[in-house]
């Protein structure tokens, strides 16, 4: 890796004709280039297991009504979605459709 003398930034390699130049963004060229290798290991691939998701366990509220279905009983969980000094909101989902709400008292 190389930087330029001018700016400061890293230099990259060029064609120019037939040979190679460093380069740099601003137009500083240094024609002292030493033989270039790229070195990049391939490691072997890795394996990827599906892991479990896990069981989230969410309360009902018996007095919430559905308002697709019009039953009484939803499960629910609660986010703050807004600054602090706001109350929270709350995700509901139907027992019976499982039509998804949201309620923001």
């Amino acid at each position: 890796m190389k930087f330029c003398p001018k700016c400061g930034a890293m230099m990259l390699p060029k064609k120019e004709g037939n040979k190679t130049v460093m380069k740099c963004n601003c137009g500083y060229i240094d024609n002292n280039v030493e033989e270039l290798k790229v070195k990049h290991k391939i490691e072997e691939k890795q394996e990827i297991k599906a892991v479990e998701k896990d069981i989230e366990i969410r309360p009902v509220d018996k007095g919430a009504e559905c308002p697709k279905c019009g039953h009484k009983g939803a499960l629910f969980r609660t986010q703050q979605t807004r600054a602090s000094d706001e109350p929270e909101t709350k995700f509901y989902e139907c027992e019976k459709c499982h039509h998804r709400w949201r309620d923001y008292s």
